[in-house]
């Protein structure tokens, strides 16, 4: 027989779960923290792979400029995207979100649209890193090849060496939209709405923090493998293409 003990724990147990997630309908809450969580995310790609993918460019540009022969606004553009890379790379994320929510936008209301394009900057600093590794390591015949077919620079990165290099970093921009994902919870601090301020939102009424936060990291487990799946994929498609 179940004890009173037991007993008493279960009931806890369910009045906790449903003051959670069933009272008062709050289980949209977090649906509509998913919601803008991933939007959140996919707007932040956006912009991180197009800061990354412009500054890996222009950096690998310069530094494959041949002997003796160096293009001065190449090496000016060049300077100030090492310049971003670093200083991003070297502080936190939560200090970049402070400033700017607090500092630089500091009178926007919108600090969802704030903490996307904070995510985004500070994702295409890695995401620059990531591709100029995958171009530089491609062998520099591709390119010259490129270009002995009369195209020039821009259109031999982005028809021969880029789609090359893509399916070798796909591994590492799949990790790093996974990381950007969970980064999405930061927003919450300058008041961005998402996943996690539905959580605090809901024990903030139910003084109960552990059937909120718990779910909510569930959650995210659950969007990470989502995810991670759909990669493996893609991956796998890849290779089976580059079999035929």
């Amino acid at each position: 027989m179940v004890s009173g003990e037991g007993i008493a724990f279960w009931q806890e147990f369910f009045v906790k779960f449903y003051q959670a997630f069933i009272e008062k309908n709050r289980w949209l809450q977090y649906l509509e923290g998913v919601g803008t969580t991933l939007l959140v995310t996919a707007m932040a790609l956006a912009i991180g792979v197009v800061l990354g993918i412009l500054v890996a460019v222009i950096r690998t540009a310069h530094d494959q400029q041949r002997p003796g022969k160096h293009n001065v606004i190449l090496g000016f553009f060049n300077v100030i995207c090492k310049t971003y890379v670093t200083v991003i790379r070297g502080t936190p994320m939560m200090v970049q979100m402070l400033i700017m929510g607090m500092v630089i936008f500091k009178s926007s209301r919108d600090f969802t649209s704030v903490g996307a394009l904070t995510l985004g900057i500070n994702s295409g600093a890695y995401v620059a890193e990531i591709i100029r590794g995958g171009l530089m390591s491609l062998d520099p015949g591709q390119a010259e090849a490129g270009r002995s077919l009369g195209l020039n620079y821009v259109d031999t990165m982005r028809f021969i060496v880029i789609p090359q290099a893509f399916k070798a970093i796909l591994p590492s921009l799949g990790n790093e939209f996974i990381v950007l994902l969970k980064d999405t919870s930061l927003i919450t601090v300058i008041g961005g709405k998402e996943l996690l301020d539905a959580a605090q939102g809901i024990y903030g009424r139910t003084y109960e923090q552990m059937f909120p936060l718990i779910g909510i990291a569930l959650i995210y487990l659950v969007l990470v493998m989502i995810f991670s799946w759909l990669q493996g994929i893609l991956e796998r498609r890849l290779r089976q293409s580059d079999r035929r």
